[in-house]
């Protein structure tokens, strides 16, 4: 069997109030709360993955300021390792009302209503990365490199 990575991006979005944009989906037959997240596309790069799921899942359109780290995840469920990109970003415009088909509904939370969330996240890397920018971890976006076209 050939090993095939899972390359993964989420976005930490808040709003001028403190809450942060998340969603509602359902994975595997079940409700789950997770960021904005998904898996990067072939020829893809990984900023640009995160701007399009986010606008996919949620309707909105966000700038990206930070990555917050790169995590990794071996999902019980199905025993494949994801490497997740986590980026903070900056909530611009809410363009679309129209989600992918698995996303019930977007919703801006509170930290406070995510822990509160707890089993129903559908990682525990959700409120990993949002502990994470919490506690302001922040790292340039150009520690990812771009190839030059």
């Amino acid at each position: 069997m050939i090993w095939t990575p899972h390359a993964t991006v989420a976005v930490i979005a808040e709003d001028t109030q403190g809450r942060f944009l998340m969603v509602e989906e359902l994975s595997r037959g079940q409700v789950v709360f997770n960021q904005p997240a998904g898996h990067v596309e072939e020829d893809e790069g990984i900023a640009a993955a995160a701007i399009r799921e986010t606008l996919e899942e949620t309707g909105w359109q966000v700038e990206l300021q930070h990555l917050l780290g790169v995590y990794t995840y071996k999902a019980p469920a199905n025993g494949v390792t994801y490497y997740r990109f986590c980026f903070a970003a900056r909530p611009l415009t809410r363009v679309s009302d129209v989600l992918d088909k698995d996303i019930i509904a977007a919703h801006w939370l509170t930290l406070e209503q995510i822990r509160d969330l707890d089993s129903s996240l559908r990682s525990p890397l959700v409120l990993q990365c949002l502990e994470d920018y919490r506690d302001g971890r922040r790292y340039p976006l150009e520690v990812i490199a771009t190839p030059q076209t």
